[in-house]
């Protein structure tokens, strides 16, 4: 399985684990700096740009939103589930927790 690990934050104790856990049980994993991501808003065709290039797919994204970057992390995580990847946590989710 293919995920991606949202977070401003890399080698913060909390994703590093998640990556470790992940690879340990032999996914890829990669680890996406949430205020890198450009939206392409077209309608019926959602897309994600990461660092100027289209985003491959992903199975899976285990968003890490930070507090100070609400509005903008869920409007990625909104991206993903209109792109019909799996969030382990929605936005709507992450904004009820907020």
């Amino acid at each position: 399985m293919k995920l991606a690990i949202l977070s401003c934050a890399p080698n913060a104790y909390s994703t590093r684990r998640l990556r470790e856990a992940a690879e340990q049980r032999d996914h890829k994993v990669r680890v996406l700096n949430t205020l890198k991501f450009s939206i392409d808003l077209d309608r019926g065709s959602p897309d994600l740009y990461y660092r100027q290039k289209q985003l491959s797919d992903y199975d899976a994204v285990l968003p890490r939103i930070g507090a100070s970057i609400t509005y903008y992390g869920t409007a990625v995580v909104r991206q993903f589930q209109q792109m019909n990847v799996y969030c382990a946590n929605t936005a709507h989710g992450i904004l009820n927790s907020r």
